[in-house]
């Protein structure tokens, strides 16, 4: 909210503006450059006049979808197996080009990464355990074993830091700390995240949050998140199923350790699509 609130106030004011008054939205929509892309998708509802706010959650379908379905659908019938390497129309499954390789580029630019740092895989809990086994390391020789997070995650992930902390064979009740807005408050202030950096850093491992909250939309100051982290030894990893596609990052300009995301909300993917995850190319030797 930090970073969105004094661009659109400039921009309010040299529109002689109020930041709540409705013809605000309508004169950015319509100076949008990217407004015209929203005739390029069903939009659930649209029909009948209603707004589909539900991207959070599933990203409405791109009018393509159908026929680029029908195309693999073709290939799977006409190749079989051989569809994994002698794609009929160039496109092969896995192999010199697979999808796993294809497209790298547009997602690194989406998340700001080098491409050799992103790839497409599994789904996004699974991708968030595989991450933290490799970088949830905890050190009884240097007491370092925390996890901090925000505490109202999604389960999911909630889920998944207990059970890493239980796998690395620690208590989930001393080792989880986990942020709460102050009373009052929807949203967490980024001064307590660094102050609870600063308080448990020497004992801290990984800090994990989520780079916008699934329920209140806020985005935290990751780069700032980021940098007091590594200040105090500990790495960092995001989630950013509720990012991608929907605000800009720069993963790797901000030294961010991980990250995962699925791409069924803001990049319009479809319900069970592959996910997606980052990892800063200074950990490529060690994780060798």
């Amino acid at each position: 909210m930090q970073r969105c609130v004094p661009s659109l106030a400039t921009k309010a004011q040299q529109l002689g503006l109020a930041l709540t008054d409705p013809a605000l939205a309508q004169a950015l929509d319509a100076a949008d450059p990217l407004a015209a892309v929203r005739e390029e998708f069903i939009i659930p509802g649209a029909d009948e006049g209603q707004a589909y706010l539900c991207a959070h959650a599933l990203g409405p379908q791109p009018k393509g979808t159908a026929a680029l379905i029908t195309e693999e659908l073709a290939a799977w019938a006409v190749k079989g197996c051989h569809g994994h390497t002698e794609h009929p129309t160039g496109k092969p499954w896995t192999l010199g080009g697979g999808i796993d390789e294809r497209y790298t580029d547009v997602l690194a630019d989406i998340v700001g990464a080098k491409q050799d740092e992103v790839t497409l895989m599994g789904g996004l809990t699974g991708n968030l355990h595989v991450l933290m086994t490799s970088f949830y390391r905890p050190d009884k020789s240097t007491g370092r074993h925390k996890l901090i997070f925000e505490a109202n995650a999604f389960p999911s992930d909630l889920f998944a830091f207990n059970s890493q902390i239980r796998l690395a064979g620690y208590d989930p009740a001393t080792s989880l700390i986990g942020l709460h807005p102050r009373a009052g408050e929807e949203r967490l202030r980024t001064a307590d995240i660094l102050a609870a950096i600063e308080e448990h850093g020497s004992e801290t491992s990984l800090v994990l949050f989520a780079a916008v909250q699934w329920y209140t939309g806020q985005l935290f100051e990751m780069e700032v998140i980021t940098k007091k982290a590594h200040e105090h030894g500990a790495l960092v990893g995001w989630d950013c199923a509720h990012a991608a596609g929907n605000v800009e990052m720069a993963l790797h300009d901000w030294g961010v350790d991980f990250a995962c995301w699925c791409n069924y909300k803001y990049l319009n993917s479809g319900p069970g699509a592959t996910a997606a995850i980052f990892v800063h190319e200074k950990h490529f030797d060690r994780l060798r």
